[in-house]
C-alpha cells in the first residue's frame, strides 16, 4: 500500500469539514475521489499534503506516517499537489515554470522526464518561450500537470483538473489523464466530473459531508445508476 488514510478528522477552525475519511491507494493505481460540491474533496488533499493537517487519525506513506509533517517534507518524499487553481508562476516561462520544478527531482536523467512530461502535453514545447500569464485555463492545467510530473513523484494528488474548461478541453485533458494512468502514474484524482473519474481511475471513492459513503471499481460505479444518482446527482 502506497498511501494509507485512517480515519482522520480535519478541521477549518471549527467547521468540522472531514468527519472519519479512510482510503487507500496501491503503487501505480489511479483512484479518484468524487463528490458534490462542498463534501470535502479538496480537504482530504490538503490533509494529505499537509497544508490543512487533521486533528485526529493517520495518514501512512510506504508505511510511514506524514500526519504531522509540513508540507514541504511530505513533497519531498514523493507526493505532487496540483492545486486546482494550478498556481503556476505567470512571470516565468513555460521553460521555466517546469525547471524550476525539476530542482527537487532526485532521478538521475530529470531530462527524461521533461521529455516526457512533451509526450503527453505537446502543446506546451511550442509555448516554452511564453509566460505562464499568456496560457490559456486549458494550457495553465496542462501545465500545472507537467509541472508535476517532471518532479518525478512517485505519487500525484490533482484536484480538480477539468474545472473551468471547455468540452474540447476536458476530453483532452481527460485523454492525457487515462494514458498517465494507464502507463502506471499513481494518483489520487479529485474530480467532480464524474466521466472523467471513472474513464482516468481504477476505483472511485464517493464522499458526502465529509463521510466517505461509497467505494468500489469505475466498472461497478459505471453500472450503479441508483448511487450515482443518490450521491452525485447524475447518471450516465
Amino acid at each position: 500500500m502506497l498511501l494509507k488514510v485512517d480515519n482522520i478528522h480535519t478541521y477549518y477552525g471549527r467547521s468540522y469539514v472531514l468527519q472519519g475519511v479512510s482510503l487507500e491507494v496501491d503503487m501505480g493505481e489511479a483512484v479518484a475521489l468524487s463528490g458534490r460540491n462542498g463534501a470535502g474533496k479538496t480537504t482530504t488533499l490538503k490533509s494529505i499534503i499537509g497544508t490543512q493537517p487533521p486533528r485526529a487519525g493517520k495518514i501512512l506513506f510506504e508505511d510511514e506516517e506524514i500526519t504531522r509533517l509540513p508540507p514541504y517534507q511530505i513533497s519531498r518524499k514523493g507526493i505532487a499537489f496540483i492545486p486546482d487553481t494550478r498556481r503556476i508562476i505567470p512571470n516565468l516561462t513555460v521553460y521555466e515554470n517546469l525547471k524550476l520544478a525539476m530542482l527537487k527531482c532526485r532521478q538521475k536523467n530529470p531530462a527524461q522526464l521533461l521529455d516526457l512530461a512533451y509526450t503527453y502535453f505537446p502543446q506546451l514545447k511550442n509555448r516554452l518561450t511564453n509566460m505562464g500569464s499568456m496560457l490559456s485555463g486549458g494550457e495553465q492545467q496542462m501545465l500545472a500537470i507537467a509541472r508535476g510530473l517532471v518532479a518525478g513523484p512517485k505519487m500525484m494528488l490533482i484536484d480538480e483538473p477539468t474545472e473551468g474548461l471547455m468540452p474540447l478541453l476536458v476530453q483532452t485533458l481527460s485523454r492525457n489523464l487515462r494514458e498517465l494512468a494507464q502507463n502506471g502514474l499513481t494518483m489520487l484524482l479529485v474530480e467532480a466530473n464524474l466521466h472523467v473519474a471513472l474513464e482516468v481511475a481504477q476505483r472511485v471513492y464517493i464522499i458526502e459531508k465529509g463521510v466517505v459513503k461509497h467505494k468500489s471499481t469505475s466498472a461497478e460505479l459505471l453500472q450503479d445508476r441508483k448511487t450515482q444518482q443518490r450521491y452525485l446527482g447524475v447518471h450516465i
